[in-house]
């Protein structure tokens, strides 16, 4: 199962749209149908952004961002997916205090109750393990500015959900080539 994580794509006020070469991946996948869920941590900000990623599978699933004016009055503030055996937690990251603060993400893991935290916000990519919970953050898909980062480089992940293992395709789009490197999650057995 491939889950397709993004967020912060900040169209139209931030970026004009979806880099070309992540636009025509996206579209390969979806005609081949191999991404089976969505994942955006929001700030999609317009309809037809929205629009387009129902276009690429049945199950998205979006929260709200902090410039989800118009789209983010019917998201949720959070939400938790299951996919195979783990349970995905799934915010923006406005939430986080201080911002991309790994015990501020930890509490949020904890109170979602999940296997993998994806939270965006920062526009900053990271997937990382720590105490025995993974952490995701895509970045932002066209690169749109962040006071954080004036020059973030647009980024997203693939994950690849197999029994307890995650793996975690990261693209990168550096000077119009795309980079992708790779990240496995495997969740440790429960002690109940």
């Amino acid at each position: 199962m491939l889950v397709l994580v993004l967020g912060d794509l900040h169209i139209p006020h931030r970026a004009a749209d979806i880099p070309p070469k992540f636009k025509n991946m996206l579209a390969k996948a979806r005609e081949e149908g191999k991404i089976a869920s969505i994942l955006c941590t929001g700030n999609v900000c317009n309809r037809e952004t929205y629009d387009f990623l129902k276009t690429l599978c049945n199950d998205v699933h979006v929260v709200a961002g902090d410039f989800d004016d118009d789209v983010g009055r019917n998201l949720p503030e959070y939400e938790v997916v299951r996919h195979g055996n783990f349970r995905i937690g799934l915010i923006h990251g406005h939430q986080i205090v201080p911002w991309g603060d790994a015990e501020a993400l930890g509490m949020w893991q904890r109170k979602l109750n999940c296997d993998i935290l994806v939270s965006g916000f920062t526009h900053k990519l990271k997937a990382e393990e720590i105490d025995g919970g993974f952490f995701v953050n895509p970045g932002s898909i066209t690169g749109a500015f962040s006071p954080t980062d004036s020059d973030p480089t647009p980024s997203f992940v693939l994950m690849e959900i197999s029994g307890d293992t995650a793996t975690n395709f990261i693209y990168q789009l550096k000077n119009d080539d795309s980079k992708v490197t790779k990240r496995d999650f495997v969740k440790k057995p429960s002690h109940s």
